[in-house]
């Protein structure tokens, strides 16, 4: 037993597999102490993106290292390898698909963290970016607006080349939203366009500089057309009603909120106009019928 144990001690094979061991325990220990030093990072984003790069960091030493471990045992998995890879590209095709996706992802300013998205018919935010999943804090579903469910989703990295990716906050972290008020015809309209671009202006007014330079930034990055995001009022006819609709430009992360801020507003506003300014609603006219005058022939006595 005894001459066994020397044998697998001195063997140069066995040496290695220990040699391995203690290598990578001692990467995790230094990764595990990298990782204990990201409290001081107090932006989340920052603190996030250094967590990814610790855990590559990890990953590729501990690679480079087995390798210089079995340098010597390399060329000779040389052919096996080459025979395998056919099989196990095809086998894992959907892997490395989401590794490919990872990569665009990484560098082709898809998303990033805390960007607010659509993949894969799927709606939320985003909350990690793994080398297979993109994990996503969804949205919407049986929650009106944007608004969290509370499930978190993962969906695979390869949606990326097979789906449209939309993107609410990448380059223009910005929306536009439109509310619409039905006024009855006979009311004053111009009080009442007048009353709406005010309580938009004031909901909104702070986003308007900001959206403006975000505008032009992406105008110098893509071609497109330059457009108007101060908020503005439209007018048109309807068979019952007029239509006022507002639009404006909201943060894409703050619609619903500010949407409820805009619509309190304007009812407040129109409550006060003192029956200037009703609200109309669908209606249904009857109208009374003609007379209808009968005649009978008479019936001649016999």
């Amino acid at each position: 037993m005894e001459k066994l144990v020397q044998e697998w001690l001195f063997d140069p094979t066995s040496g290695k597999i220990i040699l391995s061991i203690i290598g990578l325990l001692i990467i995790r220990m230094i990764v595990g102490g990298f990782h204990r030093t990201l409290h001081r990072i107090k932006e989340s984003q920052s603190r996030y993106r250094v967590r990814k790069l610790i855990n590559i960091f990890g990953y590729l030493t501990a690679i480079l290292f087995l390798a210089i471990v079995f340098k010597d045992r390399l060329g000779g998995l040389t052919i096996a390898f080459g025979v395998a890879g056919a099989g196990i590209a095809f086998a894992l095709q959907e892997v490395i698909a989401s590794v490919a996706g990872w990569v665009a992802i990484s560098f082709g300013n898809f998303y990033d963290t805390g960007d607010r998205v659509q993949l894969g018919g799927i709606k939320g935010d985003v909350i990690d970016i793994g080398m297979l999943r993109t994990t996503l804090m969804e949205m919407g579903e049986w929650v009106k607006a944007d608004q969290y469910t509370g499930r978190i989703v993962r969906i695979a990295n390869s949606f990326v080349f097979k789906e449209p990716v939309f993107n609410y906050s990448a380059d223009f972290p910005f929306l536009w939203d439109e509310i619409m008020v039905p006024v009855m015809y006979g009311s004053d309209y111009e009080q009442a366009r007048k009353i709406m671009l005010d309580c938009a202006q004031e909901a909104v007014g702070s986003y308007v500089s900001s959206a403006r330079d975000k505008w032009q930034a992406v105008a110098k990055k893509f071609v497109v057309e330059d457009t108007v995001v101060e908020p503005t009022v439209i007018l048109a006819f309807h068979d019952n009603w007029i239509e006022l609709t507002v639009r404006y430009v909201v943060d894409a992360k703050r619609r619903r909120v500010t949407k409820d801020k805009v619509f309190t507003s304007i009812l407040k506003e129109i409550t006060q106009s003192q029956g200037k300014i009703k609200i109309a609603s669908t209606t249904m006219q009857l109208v009374s019928p003609h007379a209808l005058e009968v005649r009978l022939p008479e019936l001649k006595q016999t």
